[in-house]
Parts: structure tokens; C-alpha cells; sequence
């Protein structure tokens, strides 16, 4: 088991904790430098954490809990216009990436207004790649359970915000309601805003932690994080990759931000205790970018192939 970690600290002798993850066999999830500042999220196994907060005390960093780390959650605005964007999504993101998420914003083709407002079926499947979906919706209760129809059919935890407040069994197919945040046209850091960012971030790690449970009774064939070290240490073009986080981890699953059609051939044969990846995983096209989706077979298709 993997305790997922984020360390901030000083780029200056940052090498040292990186050879350390390495060293006990823990993973780096994401790496990223502002100016001065390095941001690492990381997966060690359980037994030596403390080893890690030694080394971040002695480099003068903070170590941090991410129970988000290695999830990928989308953030879905019902346009990508300014009445809907940027702040109270862009906020959202921002602050869900404090404790280790990795997020896409998604903005809907047909938002804007209950009347015109709609998703597409290639929508709900790009949404369906992640882990869990938050919808940013407006100030008006009337409008927010009108438009629960975005959402009512889609196959992963959906959690949904909103100014009013109001209980989830009223939304159907919202797996949880947070308020407080609607349609705001100012950047969320006033006290209010911050204590419902607050609540959002509670109960995205709660909706994960549940999934990771049900998981647990049919787990993947191998971690997420070991495809993501796998494809990394063999596909070289990987390296070439400027985006950020060009292997991103899902609960289920890896994200490979290369072109599916020239690079899923490579992908497939990646070799996993000595199995190919494509034995033991369905790899497809993503709807974003034409990227490379890797799900990870759980252990029941093992059964299901002996029979």
C-alpha cells in the first residue's frame, strides 16, 4: 500500500528527496517549479513515510497529506463564456490542485441559459475518462435541479456546486451538493468562499476514498502508479513531451499524452512483470487531444478469461 504525499519546498538540493522516493520504490506523480518553489507529489509505500518527513525536515520543506494525488477530476462549467468563467471554476481548480489533484476544465458546447442548455454524448464520454466530475453551476435553485439532466445519466461520482444550498437526493444522479459557490464574479477569497472551498475539498477526498473502497473489492490488475513508472522508463518519446504531467494517473488507469494513432502500438508492448501492457489493460482513444486512455483490467477478468 501507497501513501500519497505533497512536498513543497526549495528546488535547492531537491534531487536528494527525489533519490529517496526512488530508493524506497515510491513513484513521483507530479512535478512542478514556481519560480524558486518545487511541488512534488509523490506515492510511498506506507512502512516509510517517516523516512520521508525526516528528509523534509531536514531540507526545511512541508510534507503534506494528498489523498487526491493520482486522481484525475474533471471541472465542467456549462460554457467556456465569462458569465460562467473564469473565477468560480477557475478558483475550484486551483484550490483542488492544493491538495494534490490533478484536473481538466471542460467547458459544455450548450450552456448557456435553461433553454438552449445541453451536453453531447462525446462530452459524457470525455467527462467519463476521469475519476469524478464536478459541475460548477449558478445562484438560482430553480435553474441548478432544471439542468440536473447534464449529469443525471453519467457513469462516475458527480459532485455539484451551487450559491443555494441544497441536499443531493433532490439533484438526481449528483452523487454529492456543495453551496456557497456560484456564480461569482470576483476571484473566491473572502472568508465564505474559502470555507466552502473548504467543503468541496472534503467531500471530493470523501467521493474518491469511497470509489477507492469499492475498488479494493475488485482491484486492478496492477497499481496505476507502476503502469505510470512502466511506460515512463520504456517509451522514450515520453521525455520529448512538453505538456505537463505527460503520464497522468487515474484510480483505474493512466492518462499518455501522446497521439494514439502513431504511439499506442508502443504503449501496448510495455512490458509489466512480464506481461504486456495490452494483456492486462484496454488501451483506447481519449476524446481529449486523441491521447492514449489505459485502463487497467481489475482482477475479476482473470476469472472471466479462464472461463
Amino acid at each position: 500500500m501507497y501513501e500519497t504525499l505533497t512536498f513543497t519546498g526549495g528546488v535547492h538540493k531537491s534531487e536528494e528527496i527525489k533519490e529517496l522516493i526512488e530508493d524506497l520504490g515510491g513513484f513521483i506523480l507530479q512535478e512542478s517549479i514556481q519560480q524558486m518553489e518545487l511541488v512534488l507529489n509523490m506515492a510511498v509505500p506506507l512502512d516509510d513515510v517517516d523516512k520521508i518527513q525526516d528528509k523534509s525536515k531536514e531540507l526545511l520543506a512541508k510534507l503534506s497529506v494528498a489523498p487526491m494525488a493520482g486522481s484525475e477530476i474533471a471541472i465542467v462549467s456549462p460554457t467556456l463564456a465569462r458569465h460562467h468563467l473564469p473565477h468560480a471554476a477557475c478558483d475550484i481548480s486551483e484550490y483542488l490542485r492544493e491538495f494534490g489533484a490533478k484536473d481538466n476544465m471542460i467547458g459544455l458546447a450548450r450552456g448557456d441559459g435553461k433553454g438552449t442548455s445541453g451536453i453531447t454524448e462525446e462530452e459524457k464520454d470525455l467527462i467519463e475518462e476521469h475519476d469524478a466530475v464536478i459541475f460548477v453551476l449558478g445562484s438560482f435553485e430553480k435553474c441548478i435541479k432544471e439542468k440536473a439532466f447534464l449529469y443525471d445519466d453519467i457513469d462516475i461520482p458527480v459532485i455539484v456546486t451551487g450559491s443555494p444550498y441544497l441536499d443531493a437526493d433532490d439533484l438526481p444522479g449528483a452523487d454529492a451538493y456543495v453551496g456557497g459557490l456560484g456564480r461569482i464574479p470576483r476571484r473566491l477569497r473572502r472568508g465564505p468562499d474559502i470555507r466552502a472551498l473548504d467543503n468541496l475539498v472534503e467531500t471530493t477526498e470523501k467521493i474518491l476514498n469511497d470509489k477507492k473502497h469499492e475498488m479494493t473489492l475488485d482491484a486492478p490488475l496492477v497499481p496505476s502508479i507502476v503502469v505510470k513508472n512502466a511506460i515512463e522508463n520504456q517509451v522514450r518519446e515520453i521525455k520529448e513531451v512538453i505538456s505537463p504531467t505527460p503520464v497522468t494517473t487515474q484510480l483505474d488507469g493512466v492518462r499518455v499524452k501522446l497521439d494514439y494513432d502513431t504511439y499506442a502500438s508502443v504503449v501496448a508492448n510495455v512490458v509489466i512483470d512480464g506481461k504486456k501492457l495490452s494483456e492486462i489493460s484496454e488501451i483506447k482513444k481519449s476524446k481529449m487531444y486523441d491521447y492514449i486512455l489505459v485502463k487497467i483490467n481489475s482482477e475479476s477478468s482473470l476469472v472471466e478469461d479462464s472461463n
